[in-house]
C-alpha cells in the first residue's frame, strides 16, 4: 500500500494556493472547491478542499522533508513566511522547523535522511 494524498480544509483557496506554491508544491488540479498539488520529489500529492471553517483543534500536522532544510527556511523567511520555530536538531535525530498555513494547520519542514525510515530504535520484524 502507498500513500496517495492527504487533504486538508481551507477557508480561502487563493491563500492556500499561494502558501503551498511558495513551499514548492506544483499545482495540478484547480476547481472552485479544490486544489491538488504534486510534491516536487516522490509520487505523493497534497490537496486542499474549500470548507466554511477549520474548527479550533481540528488542524492537522503536515510534514514535508527537504534535503536543503536550512536554505528552504531562509528562502521562505525572506519571502515573509512567519515560523513558529526555525530549524533545530531534535533528540529523535531529525532537524525540524515549524510554521502554520493560513488556516492554522501546523507544517513541519524537516530533514531526517536515513533516520526518517531507519532510526536506531526501529522495530524489526
Amino acid at each position: 500500500m502507498r500513500l496517495n494524498q492527504v487533504t486538508v480544509g481551507a477557508t480561502d483557496l487563493g491563500q492556500a494556493e499561494r502558501f503551498y506554491g511558495l513551499l514548492g508544491l506544483g499545482l495540478i488540479v484547480k476547481t472552485e472547491h479544490y486544489l491538488r498539488f504534486e510534491c516536487p520529489e516522490g509520487d505523493s500529492t497534497f490537496s486542499v478542499e474549500l470548507v466554511e471553517s477549520v474548527p479550533e483543534g481540528e488542524q492537522v500536522a503536515i510534514y514535508f522533508e527537504s534535503d536543503r532544510l536550512d536554505e528552504e527556511c531562509a528562502r521562505l523567511r525572506a519571502a515573509g513566511v512567519v515560523f513558529d520555530s526555525m530549524p533545530a536538531d531534535k533528540s529523535w535525530l531529525w532537524r525540524e522547523a515549524w510554521l502554520r498555513d493560513p488556516d492554522g494547520h501546523r507544517v513541519c519542514l524537516f530533514y531526517a535522511g536515513e533516520n526518517r525510515l531507519e532510526p536506531p530504535w526501529r522495530i524489526r520484524g
